[in-house]
């Protein structure tokens, strides 16, 4: 039990760090753990003249392994819980959707449009 309250406690660390690094990038934060039926988004934003970014932060990958700690299903996972995100804001419906994967290993990388949600 205590390992699963420090895991959860290192995430929403996690989350935060990753926002505050969107933040200085320019990007506005509009949700942080979204919950659908369909899942938990991490981190929703917006770039400027830019498409909703979905953001998947894993605390524990390392460089580029974070893009792919994210498996198949839980890509399906989050493009399902990101189709159902803008539904109630038809301002944002137009602007597209990117995926994006934030790893937190003692730095932070951005890796931005990690997939499609088609893919």
């Amino acid at each position: 039990m205590r390992n699963r309250e420090e895991a959860e406690k290192r995430g929403i660390r996690g989350e935060a760090f990753a926002a505050l690094l969107l933040g200085l990038k320019g990007h506005r934060i509009l949700g942080r753990r979204i919950g659908t039926h369909a899942g938990e988004i991490d981190l929703v934003s917006v770039v400027p003249f830019g498409p909703v970014c979905f953001v998947e932060v894993k605390t524990k990958a390392l460089g580029r392994d974070a893009a792919e700690a994210v498996a198949p299903a839980q890509r399906t996972r989050i493009a399902r819980a990101a189709s159902l995100y803008p539904a109630s804001r038809p301002q944002l419906q137009a602007r597209g959707a990117r995926f994006d994967v934030i790893a937190v290993a003692g730095f932070l990388r951005h890796f931005k449009d990690v997939w499609r949600a088609d893919d």
